[in-house]
C-alpha cells in the first residue's frame, strides 16, 4: 500500500492563520492533467467530500480525492514564505521531472 501524503506543521499553521476551519473549509490538494509537464497541482480551499482522505491537525484539514491520492503517495505538503511569494508547496517523490514554478510535473 502507498503511503498517504504528509502535511507539515507549517502548512497547518498557515491554514489556521487564514481561518480555513472557521470558514468550514479544508485545503484541497488535487492532481489534474495539464501544465507544461503533463500533470499539475490544484491547491485551493474547498469543502471536504465524503470520499476524500482527510489529514487533520486539530480543526485544520487537508483533503485529497481518491483519484489524486496515488499521484500524491508519500508526498509532503508544506507552506513556503519566500521572496518570490508565499504558497503551499508539494515535495512529490513520484514526480520524475517538474517545471520551474513547481506546479507542473510528470511521472
Amino acid at each position: 500500500m502507498n503511503l498517504p501524503p504528509t502535511v507539515t506543521p507549517r502548512a497547518f499553521e498557515r491554514l489556521s492563520e487564514i481561518g480555513a476551519s472557521e470558514q468550514g473549509k479544508a485545503l484541497r490538494v488535487a492532481v489534474e492533467g495539464g501544465g507544461c509537464s503533463g500533470f499539475q497541482y490544484d491547491i485551493r480551499l474547498d469543502d471536504p467530500a465524503t470520499d476524500d482522505l482527510v489529514i487533520a491537525d486539530g480543526p485544520e484539514k487537508v483533503v485529497v480525492d481518491p483519484v489524486s491520492l496515488p499521484f500524491l503517495a508519500g508526498a509532503t505538503i508544506d507552506f513556503a514564505d519566500e521572496l518570490i511569494g508565499a504558497r503551499f508547496t508539494i515535495e512529490n517523490p513520484n514526480a520524475t521531472s517538474s517545471c520551474g514554478c513547481g506546479t507542473s510535473f510528470s511521472i
